[in-house]
């Protein structure tokens, strides 16, 4: 295949270019076999929006492919070029194969989670590796998926060779240097015009380019995983937070202040946080203190729970209870990882851009108020109840240091019935484990409980034989969907146990999903469902006083002010929700997925805006039955309105983040308040 070619120059021009045309080639193939494994996705989607997420995507490509190809064009400078071939094949062959790697792992990544490789990457790898590593071997092909690597590789290897000795020239260089060097600045300057992405004036090709069509995953079709995840690195190292500064943040704190305060809120003193006050929320459900059972369930999809009017057979024990309290049927979750469902729920903190893992960031030392510091300055005892290990997500770091006082987890359980060398036992046991320490706490005071599940997750290990019939008909969701159904199924039982309690009949208890799951239904450019779940609350005359269903629009930060109304009574907190049954509109709800997808939504009534940090923002109307669905509208008026509101909630909120003022004042501050 050699030449007789004494112009190493061309030769070496040839050897950049046709490498490019390799490497934009392979990304091309990658994005066609994540198309093919998210096919579910794409059924619906027109032809023509796939097509244009292909073109868009070797733009993206293109970035990547010059930042793959700098070693080479450096190699232009030396005098003899490209002529060690061999290194640089080695050095295509590598990049390749991390461009493969990252694309292999990036098919089970989006099928879960529905978005691009972006940090949510290194938070999984920061947490315990036994459990990531069992997580994957036992979810994941993984042995398909390394010899499908190994096999790209070789081929890959094979075809930069042949492909390096084509026109590869036999004798010394015969160019002169200052040729080679033009050669070199104009390769430079298409280079830095190709890294670019455009040809437009200002800002280069950024997230917001791709997202052109109306289906969410034609959009992030669109992107490149190699590039996501790369900005995800450099925006952490930068710490550069774009949704601050939009506006003065007097004028931020002024609007959240008219988005949370209520007639029955007391601000103590806006120059410390809009959002401490004291809620005078009168008289409560009963005269004595209401215990309080707190129960956060992994993966509780909205979308598969029959009670919202979902009758497939999911949830039936779910549905049961449902009749015994009020069941809110607009709720969503704050972000859509465990993590952020934690924080938001029992600490009433919103799922901040920057900030999606706040238990394990420096800003995650705060104090910050939500259910363990209202419980607490009532006297109660508090005990957190789950399947698995503490150290995860820094579960026993973050709660402890806010008050928890109790932890039982996967080690203190003996003898369970099922225990899953990934997660720890199973939901039946932890819940059999949580009706035995309830029953066991003291009668002096009243107490406060979280119960966590974990067996709807990664890898679904259940019990043998299973309880439940297993789920069929919904294709990959099936194994999901059985694991949801089991859950539902150890629910069921936990109530059973506690309803002939000797405390029962005086005890709060609020059910919620930390997250929902991806779905072939996306609905927004913000995968709308991945965050809708039920919201239930039981206890003493809550039916007779509330009824059975509310609509009103709430967020995972609405749960401690709605459970601080229903106790009675003044409470003093910091949180960025309200009591949705003690407000006199339609509600609300900011919400943000994991990791550093910039993307960011604001739910208000039957609208929601959804908005990305280059501020570009769409808005929708949309429903959640009989099938959820949403229709992009023009309103000039509510777009400004609701884009004014989600930035000013954010900007907010990360200022008191950042200046410690996320809870209540310390008591030693001078100037606390008692």
């Amino acid at each position: 295949m050699q030449k007789n070619n004494n112009n190493s120059l061309s030769s070496d021009l040839y050897f950049i270019f046709s490498s490019a045309f390799i490497l934009m080639l392979l990304q091309t193939l990658l994005r066609g076999v994540l198309l093919w494994r998210n096919n579910d996705l794409s059924a619906s989607i027109p032809s023509h929006d796939l097509i244009h997420a292909f073109i868009t995507g070797l733009r993206f490509d293109l970035i990547v492919t010059v930042y793959m190809l700098l070693p080479l064009v450096i190699g232009l400078l030396f005098k003899n070029g490209l002529s060690n071939r061999k290194a640089y094949t080695v050095w295509l062959t590598f990049v390749s194969s991390v461009m493969i790697f990252l694309a292999i792992v990036e098919l089970d990544f989006y099928h879960e989670f529905h978005t691009r490789l972006n940090s949510l990457v290194f938070e999984y790898m920061k947490e315990d590796p036994a459990t990531v590593l069992s997580m994957i071997w036992y979810g994941f092909p993984v042995v398909t998926y390394l010899i499908i690597i190994g096999l790209m590789i070789t081929a890959l290897f094979f075809i930069f060779t042949v492909n390096s000795r084509i026109n590869q020239a036999k004798s010394t260089d015969k160019t002169r240097y200052s040729l080679r060097m033009t050669a070199f600045l104009v390769v430079l300057l298409i280079s830095v015009v190709a890294a670019r992405g455009t040809l437009r004036q200002g800002p280069p090709l950024r997230w917001g380019d791709a997202f052109q069509s109306n289906y969410l995953f034609a959009n992030h079709l669109g992107l490149n995983g190699v590039y996501t995840l790369a900005k995800a690195v450099i925006g952490t190292k930068k710490g550069d937070n774009k949704w601050l500064k939009k506006m003065p943040l007097a004028d931020a704190n002024s609007t959240v202040e008219k988005m949370i305060l209520t007639p029955s809120d007391q601000l103590i003193d806006p120059e410390y946080s809009p959002v401490l006050r004291s809620y005078h929320a009168h008289v409560g459900l009963t005269q004595k203190p209401l215990n309080v059972v707190f129960i956060l369930m992994e993966s509780f999809s909205g979308e598969y729970v029959g009670a919202l009017g979902h009758d497939e057979g999911i949830t039936p024990e779910f549905d049961k209870l449902a009749k015994q309290g009020l069941l809110f049927n607009r709720f969503f979750s704050n972000g859509t990882h465990t993590h952020q469902g934690m924080f938001a729920s029992l600490a009433c903190f919103p799922n901040l851009p920057h900030y999606e893992y706040l238990m394990q960031q420096p800003e995650g030392s705060n104090h910050f108020s939500g259910l363990i510091q209202m419980t607490a300055d009532r006297g109660y005892q508090s005990i957190y109840v789950y399947n698995g290990d503490f150290a995860w997500d820094n579960q026993k770091g973050f709660f402890g240091a806010q008050g928890m006082q109790r932890f039982i987890g996967r080690h203190d359980f003996v003898n369970p019935v099922f225990s899953d060398p990934t997660w720890g036992v199973s939901d039946q046991d932890m819940f059999d484990r949580a009706a035995e320490e309830l029953q066991k706490m003291p009668k002096d005071k009243p107490f406060f409980a979280f119960l966590q599940t974990l067996s709807n997750h990664t890898p679904y290990a259940l019990p043998t034989p299973l309880p439940v019939a297993k789920v069929t008909g919904h294709g990959e969701l099936n194994e999901h969907l059985t694991a949801m159904r089991y859950a539902d199924w150890a629910l069921g039982q936990f109530f059973k146990k506690v309803a002939k309690s000797d405390y029962f009949d005086n005890t709060l208890f609020v059910l919620v999903g930390d997250h929902g799951f991806s779905t072939p239904n996306q609905v927004t450019d913000i995968d709308m469902l991945r965050f809708h779940v039920p919201l239930l609350v039981i206890g003493p005359d809550v039916v007779k006083k509330y009824g059975h269903s509310n609509s009103t629009v709430g967020a995972q930060v609405d749960i401690a002010p709605t459970v601080a109304g229903l106790m009675g009574g003044d409470t003093t907190y910091s949180c960025w929700g309200r009591d949705l049954l003690n407000i006199n509109d339609a509600g609300f709800a900011v919400v943000k997925p994991s990791g550093s997808d910039p993307t960011t939504a604001i739910i208000d009534d039957n609208k929601v805006l959804v908005k990305s940090t280059d501020n570009s923002a769409t808005l929708y109307n949309y429903q959640l039955l009989p099938k959820a669905s949403a229709n992009m509208i023009h309103d000039a008026a509510d777009t400004e309105k609701l884009d004014h509101r989600i930035d000013a909630y954010i900007e907010s909120a990360t200022s008191t983040l950042l200046q410690g003022k996320a809870g209540v004042k310390a008591p030693d501050n001078p100037v606390a308040v008692n």
